[in-house]
């Protein structure tokens, strides 16, 4: 296959380079025009098979379904905006107790924003709120927004944070990255006793007293950070020293979340309910929509204390709606396909880990998952600009995919994705590590 760069895609990244503030785009040109299912277009006519789903947005496939679509047209002739932090409207409340459907018992409240970050800042107001403390708890290699208080609570790279302080009262933990274990034992459970020993040893006991601990901030698979998956007894143990000092427990399911892992909520691989969820990215059928969710034993807010202009947009919510009557029709069978899709990839990655020396480590949940990249692996060391050009040359022959962490390139096509697309996927990313190990 041969992508073809064309003058009307190099004009478009020179105008974007030229009035848009430097972002996060890759280095490769793509430049997007449509999408549907497993696909994506770029304006040069070239097609590529998404094993990014736009950054876990299209689990249901790109652009959505067809329902979603459909519901979209249709609210958008009838009213598109609804002013809901001043007035009522059916929309976002049927959305509202749909999302409680598919969360554990006991959640009874919701608030609509426009994004993850927006919905971590919720989270954020909400824990104090609620515990009148002050303090919160995250993990290096967290990533929660790049908004000022939730950019307090990640520490994925000094990229992110330079020159944006001070930050809010935020203190970090050190998360069990099994792989490079912070604390150098090889064990995973080891690792994961040796990161919880240190927040109650240390945090708790040295720095910040526990009365004054509002909540700790927790990705169940940590995302930019490199898609890393703690042990199960990591994420037990939060929860365990969040009941003994009244701590509230918030799980970023931003990205983890709606069936990524196979779940329509990460934290559920663990065996753990946490007391507040933020998620975004898929939640919303490919329109902006953040949510926060809480237990109702947490109470409710003031009048006034919290609102958003566009937070339950009518549209918005008409895709979200849809979206997620979607996935509850279909549940089991979505169940089913992200299972049979991890197990075909996990068998590909864990044979292409022991073909090439540079295959470090692979690792994931459901259809959240990873490759990381190193020079040898005895020494481990991230071998950056090797990921990069594996990347490129899975572009360059119709394969998009996104980099993470310092090394690492995650896989997270949609969960509908046909069977044969995940083998073509895979014979690309094989084949791209392969001509870069020459």
């Amino acid at each position: 296959m041969t992508i073809r760069i064309t003058k009307r895609v190099r004009d478009a990244i020179a105008k974007d380079k030229k009035v848009m503030y430097t972002s996060t785009r890759e280095h490769y040109p793509f430049v997007v025009d449509r999408g549907a299912g497993d696909y994506a277009w770029d304006i040069a006519g070239n097609r590529y098979i998404d094993f990014s789903s736009f950054i876990s947005t299209y689990n249901l496939g790109v652009n959505g379904t067809a329902e979603v679509r459909h519901a979209v047209k249709s609210q958008v002739d009838k009213l598109m905006h609804a002013a809901f932090l001043d007035y009522y409207a059916e929309l976002p409340v049927r959305f509202a107790e749909n999302i409680l459907s598919m969360m554990p018992r006991g959640f009874g409240r919701v608030f609509f924003s426009n994004s993850g970050t927006e919905a971590n800042e919720d989270a954020i107001k909400l824990a104090r709120l609620f515990t009148k403390r002050s303090y919160i708890i995250g993990f290096y290699g967290g990533f929660h927004g790049r908004s000022l208080g939730s950019l307090g609570l990640t520490a994925t790279s000094t990229a992110h944070r330079e020159h944006f302080g001070p930050f809010p009262s935020v203190v970090h933990a050190l998360y069990p990255y099994t792989y490079r274990c912070p604390f150098g034992t090889d064990d995973p459970e080891e690792c994961s006793k040796a990161c919880i020993d240190h927040i109650e040893r240390n945090i708790l006991g040295k720095e910040y007293s526990p009365k004054e601990v509002a909540a700790i901030f927790v990705e169940p698979v940590q995302g930019e950070g490199g898609y890393i998956v703690p042990p199960r007894s990591f994420i037990k143990e939060l929860r365990r020293i969040a009941d003994e000092n009244d701590i509230l427990l918030v799980a970023d399911e931003v990205q983890s979340g709606y069936m990524r892992t196979g779940k329509f909520l990460a934290m559920e691989n663990f065996g753990v309910t946490a007391d507040i969820y933020t998620m975004a990215k898929a939640i919303g059928g490919g329109f902006p929509v953040g949510v926060t969710v809480g237990k109702s034993s947490l109470g409710d807010t003031p009048p006034g204390s919290h609102a958003g202009t566009f937070g339950g947009n009518l549209v918005a919510m008409a895709a979200g709606n849809a979206a997620l009557g979607h996935l509850k029709r279909n549940r089991r069978k979505l169940e089913s396909m992200v299972k049979e899709r991890n197990r075909y990839i996990m068998k590909r990655l864990n044979r292409m880990k022991e073909a090439y020396e540079i295959v470090g480590d692979v690792r994931g949940l459901g259809l959240m998952l990873a490759v990381e990249f190193v020079k040898s692996k005895r020494t481990k060391t991230p071998a950056v600009k090797e990921r990069d050009a594996i990347l490129e040359g899975c572009f360059n022959n119709g394969l998009l995919a996104l980099p993470c962490g310092a090394s690492t390139a995650r896989i997270i096509p949609p969960i509908t994705m046909s069977m044969a697309n995940i083998r073509k996927g895979m014979d690309i990313l094989d084949d791209s590590i392969r001509k870069t190990c020459r």
